[in-house]
């Protein structure tokens, strides 16, 4: 049983998709054992809580100083011992010494087909904006290992998204979630789950 913990900032819709992932037998052999968010107001920690899964408040606004927050954080991961840590739209940067601690053991979604609009400042609808701005036909979304950099960990899968001439940011976002995001998050964790994934020499081998 893959144990995991969700990492979440806002809404909670990749949360919600892989509630319902498991629920309906689309992930296998995974539980959610807690969801952590730097947000109380997070909509997310209601959705944890109305599946009766722990919600834990963990904010930097709470601690003395960036470091102080870092080493709690990694405390309270290394206390919880999960097999994986989920990121469903964590605007939070994990510390160096916590990916270190669970090297590969971390992934992420993100709004793009990465190396597209990712790193620094790409992140919930600023990345759509900036699809817009550029021009761009096609988005997508990627779910990737985290490693120290920002966006820059071996990446698990992607999936295309065309951008339609009459997109707003917020209509993007939604298309990219509902045709992306939602079905590629719980397929990843379901992959780590039953053993077909592994990161070799860097990169994701299918086995």
């Amino acid at each position: 049983m893959l144990k995991i913990v969700v990492c979440v900032s806002g809404g909670g819709t990749n949360l919600q998709a892989i509630l319902d992932a498991i629920d309906n037998g689309i992930i296998t052999n995974t539980q959610v054992m807690a969801v952590v968010s730097n947000n109380a107001g997070a909509k997310a920690l209601d959705r944890a809580k109305n599946h009766n899964i722990p919600g834990i408040l963990m904010s930097p606004k709470a601690y003395s100083d960036r470091a102080a927050f870092d080493q709690a954080f990694t405390d309270k991961m290394v206390e919880l011992n999960p097999d994986l840590i989920v990121l469903a739209g964590f605007l939070v940067k994990i510390p160096e010494q916590m990916v270190k601690k669970f090297s590969n053991r971390i992934v992420n979604i993100h709004p793009s087909l990465i190396p597209s609009f990712c790193g620094v400042g790409y992140y919930g609808l600023k990345v759509h904006e900036k699809v817009l701005e550029r021009g761009a036909k096609l988005t997508g979304a990627t779910v990737h290992f985290v490693n120290e950099g920002m966006d820059e960990g071996p990446i698990i899968a992607q999936k295309a998204v065309y951008v339609e001439q009459e997109d707003t940011p917020e209509v993007l976002q939604r298309r990219v979630m509902e045709e992306a995001e939602w079905i590629l998050l719980p397929q990843a964790i379901d992959d780590i789950a039953n053993g077909r994934i592994a990161v070799v020499d860097g990169k994701v081998r299918r086995v």
